[in-house]
């Protein structure tokens, strides 16, 4: 569902990939940088990032290490 990235945007954020569709979502804010996704997926996309935000910033700090990031569970 999504990537870590932190050579682009300079900013903690995430890649999600949607059948086509692509988006660039900042950490932990959830604020859209860059691409679209369909309604639906992009409101489960900012709820799952609500509701993991303490997560993924400890999985950004990992990747800015060099560190693998630990796995987070999709929403259900």
């Amino acid at each position: 569902m999504y990537a870590l990235d932190t050579k682009q945007h300079h900013l903690p954020h995430i890649h999600v990939e949607y059948a086509e569709a692509e988006a660039v979502f900042q950490i932990p804010d959830g604020e859209l940088l860059e691409g679209a996704l369909p309604g639906k997926q992009y409101k489960l996309v900012q709820a799952w990032m609500v509701l993991h935000a303490d997560e993924l910033m400890a999985d950004w700090k990992l990747a800015l290490a060099g560190a693998t990031p630990y796995k987070i569970d999709p929403l259900k």
